[in-house]
């Protein structure tokens, strides 16, 4: 017997386009004068925002847009990427967010791989669009040419570019109606993709649906995080990245809240002004963001009294940082799990719930099963592979087949994530699974190490990996940012002394609060961590940088 899926919370009609139901409702219940945007510029009204994305709408129609065409959009966060984004899904097309400040041989990588029809960027960012088209297009003839293929040189390069801060561009968007009838999209079509993290190949891309962004948001962002009309949002990651698409756009959106924006790199400086400018209620944070803004020395003389709620994820928060956080601010973080493949976020904990150290529980909505290899549930307190169902998950993987074939299965989807649950539900995350390392004979999760290093007061963030010794077998090795790097001017010139003495004394302090078999046989001190496009550790890197450090004779 079939076991049944857990009944949804909100099921949108047949023809549904999320353009009208975070956007065009809220007008349409009369909110139009609602602030729903604030940026450095300014306060945008719903009407505002809604006008601006009937403009770009009608401008992609022009440019000979169609329905499911990709419409990429490498804009910093502002009141444009906004109009963008919700132009492009006004008229039916799929929405595709890239980070702008990729190098040029990503961004190639990604015109290739998604074809898109129209390219939006900035005017600090183009030459570097440009370069990257042109590669692609040389990359692509190059191919075609080894195949025997006669194709036109320039099927990587979208067909129209358009630099959003340019006076021309500018009067020619003035020059667009801003009103537009939204395209009946089925709710099961294409609506944005997302990326994997790409932390062990290419970043593949997630194509998402119009009812998945709904249902998250009706399941996580109104009854986990309770968002109202009042609530104002801010984010540490930017817009591109699916995570605040929905927590600092989308969710508050549904609710006619307002979501701040700002286009800057963030630092806990540029974080502190944001929110004692626009007094946000709810913060959504990165662990590495808030270990920066708790060691800060200037945190007790910010007024972030604002916040009543902060969210954290992208990676694993250490038990350790969040008790640092709370101390430090009095505020829930709540930490929790989502995936592209689902969207967001389908664990968490809750408001005036958080046990630290975890992931909380359940979204409701959703199910989520801890698995053997085999798929079979596993008792309570036991490591298995996550696995997860509910109305977000993606129609799968672009041009990826066996990649799709091999993480969707049924009504489940795999994300190769490794946990464990308790007998109440609370699920804590061990690892990814090929980050998880059998040592002795154990399975040892890089989390825990990580936590417990962070525990250090010499300490400002570790990462932990297992690398094959001589003999074939895996050993922890950790990376380790010292906690004076942010107030070190060159913490490169660090005394080799000093940190084989900080290097010791941490394997001696994880020895002395673990299992013997789970202290780091290295410790790297260095000043900064390789980090994927999504800002992920890049452990990939962190292998390859130890392999060389051991080729020249280094332990």
């Amino acid at each position: 017997m079939r076991d049944p899926a857990p009944q949804p919370t909100f099921v949108p009609p047949e023809r549904f386009n999320i353009a009208e139901y975070f956007l065009g409702d809220r007008v349409r219940e009369g909110r139009g004068d609602r602030r729903a945007l604030i940026t450095d510029e300014g306060e945008t009204s719903y009407a505002e925002v809604e006008a601006l994305a009937n403009r770009y709408g009608n401008l992609l129609l022009s440019a000979g847009v169609r329905p499911e065409e990709r419409v990429l959009i490498a804009l910093p966060d502002g009141v444009d990427f906004v109009g963008v984004l919700f132009g492009a899904l006004r008229v039916g097309a799929v929405g595709v967010m890239l980070n702008p400040y990729l190098r040029p041989e990503e961004i190639a990588y990604f015109l290739r791989y998604t074809r898109g029809t129209v390219l939006f960027v900035d005017s600090a960012r183009a030459p570097v669009f440009n370069e990257a088209a042109s590669r692609a297009d040389a990359d692509s003839e190059a191919s075609r040419r080894g195949e025997g293929i006669r194709w036109s040189v320039g099927i990587s390069r979208p067909r129209a570019t358009f630099v959003a801060d340019r006076a021309d561009f500018g009067e020619r968007l003035a020059a667009q109606p801003a009103t537009l009838d939204p395209f009946p999209t089925h709710r099961d079509d294409p609506a944005l993709w997302l990326f994997s993290g790409g932390t062990t190949g290419r970043p593949k891309g997630v194509v998402q649906t119009h009812a998945s962004f709904a249902n998250t948001t009706e399941c996580y962002g109104k009854r986990v995080l309770g968002l109202t009309e009042s609530d104002i949002t801010l984010s540490v990651p930017k817009l591109f990245f699916g995570y605040a698409t929905g927590s600092n756009l989308f969710f508050p959106f549904s609710v006619g809240g307002t979501a701040a924006l700002f286009p800057d790199r963030c630092t806990p400086e540029v974080l502190f002004e944001k929110v004692e400018k626009f007094k946000p209620t709810v913060l959504v944070n990165v662990p590495t963001m808030v270990r920066r803004m708790v060691a800060h020395p200037d945190i007790g003389r910010r007024d972030l009294s604002s916040l009543r709620l902060a969210t954290s994820a992208g990676e694993a928060l250490p038990e350790e940082l969040y008790r640092r956080w709370r101390d430090t601010l009095n505020v829930d973080l709540l930490d929790g799990l989502g995936t592209a493949e689902m969207w967001h976020i389908f664990l968490s904990n809750r408001p005036g719930e958080v046990r630290p150290g975890t992931l909380g529980r359940v979204v409701p909505g959703f199910d989520v099963r801890v698995c053997d290899d085999d798929g079979r549930e596993l008792p309570h307190g036991e490591v298995g592979w996550l696995r997860v169902r509910g109305r977000s998950r993606a129609l799968g993987y672009w041009q990826k087949a066996e990649a799709t074939a091999d993480a969707f299965r049924g009504d489940w989807y795999v994300s190769g994530d490794m946990v464990a649950r308790d007998a109440d539900g609370v699920f804590t995350y061990c690892g990814r699974g090929d980050d998880m390392l059998k040592v002795k004979g154990k399975w040892l999760s890089p989390g825990e190490v990580e936590n417990c290093l962070a525990a250090h007061p010499g300490v400002a963030e570790a990462a932990v990996v297992g690398v094959p010794n001589r003999a074939g077998l895996v050993e922890p090795v950790a990376w380790v940012i010292p906690a004076d790097a942010t107030t070190d001017p060159e913490p490169q010139r660090r005394s080799a002394r000093r940190a084989d003495e900080l290097s010791t004394a941490l394997q001696a302090f994880v020895a002395s609060r673990l299992a013997s078999y789970k202290a780091p046989v290295a410790v790297h001190i260095v000043a900064a961590l390789p980090r994927t496009h999504l800002g992920k550790v890049d452990r990939a890197a962190l292998r390859a940088t130890h392999d060389a450090v051991s080729a020249e004779g280094s332990p």
